[in-house]
């Protein structure tokens, strides 16, 4: 038998092969794809974007009818992303924002250029001012792979269920993977329902690659901090997206705790002093405080870094979110019911509160929290403990689905865990007024039967203005 030579068509042979291990080369394409819409925080504007292989004009073609021609045009910009992976994948992301738009009216529009025009979208304007109830589609860990509540978020989407939607962190597992095919898998699969309403995000740990490059690079959020925290008004809500993942990863700079930190109360502050108009103050950030899971993330340890911060004392976000709106004279002192077992709020009198409600994901599952401060439970009632409660409710949900399936409970739920669903799923949040807002959760096992359905009232004082 001879012995095998290496020949120039065996290398070409192998090069091929690994290739389309890694998946097979992009023809370059001027055809705008992985559109999505985001709020940047102007009354009445949305803004697109997109990705293309070349680089083009950014443009956005809009009207209110239908069908024929689209008479609105918007020119935004084009900036060049280079992946961090092998292969140094090169594609420009493009963002046009849309301006001067009719609140609660539907449009219809496309994106790209003379050179590729993606297929016509539709989107309903938000309604200006905290005068309406806005509808919100949460959920968190939504994978590439395994996105089980995908589908049925589509459904939703097409049957005009939400005004926006909350992405609390893990996106596409991961966008960087396969020299960031998989974010473009990803952003292609969302498109139905990113490209119909404003997708609203934060990071999670699983864009960490690349120092959030994916990203950074991908979403379009308000702000000048590339989406790594900033906040928005939707309604009677002032809503705050931070990062939980300052805490972790540390060597993309110490600096960043601390800015986040201070720019977090100064928004708080200016939040609270809005109370009357916006009453509500909900926040997202991907790693909860507390959970009762069964591993050993962060959520599981009594001094979680996100909840006491950088070596226990340095920056913790629960005494952060609880002293924006604390009773007057300080910190309320726990009162223990003689025939409650748990701790009920300090004075009936008390009636503002920090953060309302905290969103949270990261544990591929849904809890729910009694009210909570510092372990103890802070029930407005034994018959109702989400009306006037005492401190804020969080609601961790993150099983949309993704390739690392789902996350097991302890056995014993802890005392401040009021319900645990164990299913694939998403919540919807009904911000209905500025005393009541409505949470369930969809559970995609169950056909979309609803497994938790709550409100949170808030209490009249300050408020009487949405009776």
């Amino acid at each position: 038998m001879r012995p095998l030579r290496p020949c120039s068509s065996c290398c070409c042979l192998l090069l091929f092969f690994s290739l389309g291990i890694q998946g097979a080369p992009e023809v370059p394409s001027a055809a705008p794809e992985q559109v999505h819409l985001s709020y940047p925080g102007e009354p009445g504007s949305m803004t697109v974007t997109w990705t293309t292989w070349v680089p083009t004009r950014s443009e956005v073609q809009f009207g209110m009818q239908p069908l024929g021609p689209l008479p609105l045009r918007a020119q935004g910009t084009v900036s060049t992303f280079v992946d961090g992976g092998i292969l140094r994948r090169k594609f420009y992301i493009h963002r046009v924002t849309l301006r001067r738009l009719l609140p609660g009216v539907q449009y219809v529009y496309r994106c790209g250029s003379a050179q590729g025009w993606s297929r016509r979208f539709r989107f309903r304007a938000l309604k200006n001012g905290p005068h309406w109830s806005p509808r919100l589609a949460v959920f968190g860990d939504l994978g590439a792979d395994n996105p089980k509540a995908l589908p049925r978020l589509r459904r939703d989407t097409q049957q005009d269920m939400y005004d926006a939607v909350l992405h609390v962190g893990d996106f596409a597992y991961n966008m960087d993977q396969n020299n960031a095919r998989v974010g473009d898998r990803f952003m292609r699969l969302i498109e139905p329902v990113a490209a119909s309403l404003p997708y609203m995000t934060c990071p999670g740990n699983h864009e960490e690659r690349y120092n959030f490059s994916n990203y950074k690079a991908r979403f379009s959020m308000p702000g000048n901090t590339e989406g790594l925290w900033y906040s928005w008004d939707l309604g009677p809500a002032h809503i705050i997206s931070f990062s939980t993942e300052v805490y972790f990863f540390l060597h993309y700079g110490r600096h960043l705790v601390e800015r986040q930190f201070h720019w977090l109360e100064r928004d708080l502050q200016e939040a609270n002093r809005n109370r009357v108009a916006r009453p509500w103050i909900i926040t997202m950030g991907h790693r909860p405080m507390y959970c009762s899971n069964a591993d050993l993330d962060d959520c599981t340890w009594h001094e979680s870094k996100v909840r006491k911060g950088l070596h226990g004392k340095f920056y913790g976000l629960e005494d952060l979110f609880y002293k924006y709106g604390e009773c007057p004279g300080g910190t309320p002192q726990p009162q223990v019911h003689p025939h409650l077992s748990w701790i009920q709020g300090p004075d009936p009198a008390c009636s503002v509160s920090g953060v309302d409600l905290q969103l949270w994901a990261h544990e591929h599952s849904y809890e729910r929290l009694w009210p909570i401060y510092d372990y103890q439970v802070f029930n407005g009632s034994q018959e109702m403990p989400y009306t006037n409660p005492r401190g804020p409710v969080h609601i961790i949900t993150g099983s949309a689905g993704c390739e690392e399936r789902l996350t097991p409970f302890t056995l014993f739920p802890r005392p401040w865990s009021a319900l645990r669903v164990k299913e694939y799923g998403y919540t919807r949040l009904y911000i209905l007024n500025g005393t009541h807002v409505h949470i369930q959760q969809v559970s995609d096992d169950q056909d979309g039967k609803i497994v938790d359905d709550i409100w949170v009232v808030r209490p009249l004082l300050g408020r009487m203005m949405y009776l």
